[in-house]
């Protein structure tokens, strides 16, 4: 091998995985411009009854303080954004089952699951052979919907709050 001579190979992955940074990114801004807090207040809590919740497994109020957790036990980041992605999904799966398709913010809820589809295409290594087990436990307990933890009545807007905060923490550093 020459001095200096880089093989194609590395840079079509470097290229492949900017591409997929890229793209990601743009999902993640796109749910930004959803999640922003005059639109989190406005669907999800001038349109519903007052003190309206959600009933929604202790595992799915994924809080900012759950990532740091994790990160203090070494999880690693993927692991943390299928978490997040994870919980995230089948929180607004369990908002949507809750309203009527003729509900103001009914809309606003299929342009996130929308939005966090693509995002979920982009996390084809979300599987238990590339997720921490701690994490991969968690995940598969809300995604069946194994609810021996027990439920909590969650107001959506919290859920959404946190969704938005914990996905700052996950993506700021890497979508500016």
């Amino acid at each position: 091998m020459q001095r200096g001579y880089v093989p194609f190979l590395y840079f079509v992955t470097v290229l492949g995985l900017e591409a997929a940074m890229q793209k990601e990114c743009r999902i993640i801004e796109a749910l930004q411009n959803k999640l922003t807090y005059r639109q989190r207040l406005q669907y999800m809590k001038h349109y519903f009854p007052i003190n309206y919740t959600v009933n929604v497994q202790f595992e799915e109020v994924l809080r900012a303080s759950n990532i740091t957790r994790l990160r203090d036990q070494n999880v690693s980041e993927l692991s943390l954004r299928c978490l997040w992605l994870s919980v995230n999904s089948q929180v607004l799966l369990k908002i949507g089952a809750v309203l009527l398709e003729k509900h103001l913010s009914w809309e606003y809820i299929q342009d996130l699951c929308l939005l966090f589809e693509h995002l979920a295409e982009e996390y084809e290594d979300c599987n238990q052979g590339n997720v921490d087990t701690n994490v991969w436990d968690v995940v598969e307990q809300v995604l069946t919907g194994d609810t021996g933890s027990g439920q909590k009545a969650v107001r959506p807007k919290a859920l959404l709050d946190n969704c938005v905060k914990v996905m700052w923490m996950l993506y700021s550093e890497s979508c500016e």
